[in-house]
């Protein structure tokens, strides 16, 4: 058995910082239970906040613990059927309601401060002290940096990380196929001519000159293609470019147009031409993007090709 958390530790470690917490919690809800009270861990931080800053509105708990807010009504929410905390009733608008201990509360934080908290933190304190004397300035500025940029953020900066392009191979002619079936099926009549250059791209493509390019996904596989079919006289024409329906909204398939764009211009592509339709409409946005202007002379001379064309474009950088 092999632990992934650990083996993918930058990807999962919000999941092996959790499972470190409930590790501990499990082990000082052991201290709890020896000392007869009715918390748990996650009810701790509640009671002292209460106790070191005084009665609390639960917006106040939640920005003094920086936990979410749910967490905190949940807590408060047990202690006071437990006895231990009292809701001022002054307020209908829950969010200013403020909460306080009630002496039974403070009887029992005294009594988990001496049995519980003193030997908890002795215990956490003798582990810290066979570690890197920095990490819990670490665990700091781990949270700083979180809270100065999230990380939803920060991954949008790394819209090509663990995205590769690589060249047509026979292990990928499947995908080639598979990729472009899913939204012509999704979209269109698939045609003849489709079939003629997926079910024999060598054939079709690679034995006149042409290309074919594949984005893949670290430890997914290849997710996009994208090809270039030689028409004649040096015109060389973009096609049978799709993105797999699980994988879009990464940019993927930007990355590949870029990838393959720049392989027709090694080709010495003159032009570079495609042919779409007008429901392709996030993809006829892409080529424009690119660099594709609409014209009128490719789909004369190149539009017939399908019967779904009603889009030429020609590249223009």
């Amino acid at each position: 058995m092999t632990d992934i958390v650990s083996d993918r530790a930058a990807l999962f470690l919000g999941s092996r910082l959790k499972r470190l917490a409930e590790r501990m919690q499990s082990q000082v809800t052991r201290l709890v239970e020896k000392a007869d009270l009715p918390l748990q861990p996650s009810h701790m931080p509640v009671l002292g906040t209460l106790d070191r800053d005084g009665p609390q509105t639960i917006g106040a708990l939640t920005e003094a613990m920086q936990v979410a807010q749910p967490t905190v009504t949940r807590a408060v929410a047990r202690l006071t059927e437990l006895g231990l905390v009292e809701t001022n009733r002054e307020h209908r608008d829950q969010r200013h309601k403020t909460i306080r201990l009630t002496p039974a509360g403070r009887q029992a934080l005294d009594r988990a401060k001496m049995l519980v908290w003193n030997r908890a933190e002795a215990a956490v304190e003798e582990v810290l002290a066979q570690l890197d004397p920095s990490f819990l300035d670490q665990l700091t500025r781990l949270e700083a940096l979180l809270a100065e940029e999230p990380l939803d953020v920060r991954a949008g900066r790394h819209i090509e990380a663990g995205v590769s392009v690589a060249q047509f191979s026979d292990e990928l002619a499947p995908a080639f196929k598979s990729i472009n079936m899913e939204w012509l099926e999704d979209m269109y009549e698939v045609e003849p001519v489709d079939l003629k250059v997926l079910d024999h791209p060598r054939q079709a493509i690679l034995d006149h000159g042409g290309a074919i390019l594949f984005a893949l996904v670290e430890g997914v596989g290849p997710v996009g293609t994208c090809a270039l079919k030689p028409s004649g006289g040096g015109a060389i024409e973009l096609t049978k470019m799709g993105v797999l329906k699980s994988s879009r909204g990464a940019k993927i398939g930007e990355q590949l147009l870029a990838a393959t764009i720049a392989r027709a211009k090694a080709m010495g592509a003159a032009p570079l031409y495609l042919l779409s339709n007008r429901k392709s409409a996030a993809a006829v946005h892409l080529y424009e993007k690119l660099g594709f202007v609409h014209d009128e002379a490719i789909m004369a001379r190149y539009g017939a090709a399908y019967q779904r064309c009603d889009v030429a474009m020609v590249y223009r950088g």
